[in-house]
């Protein structure tokens, strides 16, 4: 989508060890909060902002070392407790603690599902896209070929991501992810691999957030085509919440929006409906 729009404001957060840039748009009574993915950037959003920004308010922003975000200091590896610090620095800074929605995509629903489970009451909606409770037979196999390949070699990495579960996006899409692994820094490469093995130690999600605890209306959006989140697994996840739900989207993959433009139809209905 060519259109562009013009943020409200924007500038950089400094919490803790980071610096967390931010963009706000729109002026409705309600506040969608959107998480992005693993290496992904607040770009992911640039067709949410166009469709929405005329009804809500929109805030996304990136975590250190997606993006402009950067560490100032200490380890470049990011804890599931900073990341949810992080969010919560976002939201109080958007003044978006009353009538909110968490939007978040694959790992990003891990993190919005921390702070929900600590924070219940602030929000209204969750609707988390291609996450599940622990990683396939098929993530495992794609993880544990990433830790066995030398860092230095960015382009295969991307090609084994694009060859496993991003068979349908767009070619302008998948061009966008080989550029930017091949000019990823080192430091920033070895970060997404780390990332691997971090999912693999966790193994299952209520290890490390108690999802009994989440009170709002939980929408989880799988695609049938995702190769490394499990239908089952899904199903599961929606059965230990006492107001989630789950939406099977068909002939799209693990990421869903950036595959077809269509599925914002998909969060319009969920954004009309009433908690």
């Amino acid at each position: 989508m060519g259109v562009s729009v013009r943020p409200l404001m924007k500038g950089k957060l400094n919490v803790q060890r980071f610096v967390v840039p931010y963009r706000m748009y729109g002026e409705g009574e309600r506040t969608l909060v959107f998480i992005n993915g693993i290496m992904q950037s607040m770009a992911m959003w640039h067709t949410f902002v166009c469709r929405f920004s005329q009804s809500y308010r929109i805030v996304v922003f990136d975590f250190p070392n997606q993006g402009s975000g950067r560490v100032v200091s200490g380890s470049v590896q990011v804890s599931l407790e900073e990341q949810v610090e992080i969010l919560d620095a976002v939201i109080k800074t958007a003044g978006g603690e009353d009538r909110l929605t968490v939007c978040s995509a694959s790992w990003g629903g891990v993190i919005a599902l921390a702070y929900a489970a600590r924070q219940p009451q602030r929000l209204e909606r969750l609707i988390l896209a291609s996450m599940g409770t622990r990683p396939n037979q098929k993530m495992i196999e794609i993880i544990t070929k990433g830790l066995e390949m030398p860092t230095e070699d960015r382009l295969q990495v991307a090609e084994i991501l694009i060859e496993s579960f991003g068979q349908a996006l767009p070619a302008t899409m998948k061009n966008k992810i080989i550029n930017q692994f091949q000019r990823m820094s080192s430091e920033t490469l070895q970060v997404f691999i780390q990332h691997g093995s971090t999912v693999l130690s966790i193994r299952e999600l209520g290890k490390v957030v108690d999802v009994s605890k989440i009170r709002c209306k939980t929408i989880l959006l799988h695609g049938e085509k995702d190769a490394i989140v499990d239908v089952e697994d899904v199903r599961f996840l929606a059965s230990q919440m006492p107001h989630a739900e789950m939406k099977v989207i068909k002939d799209v993959g693990h990421f869903l929006h950036l595959e077809k433009e269509e599925l914002l139809d998909v969060y319009e209905d969920i954004l009309a409906s009433r908690c």
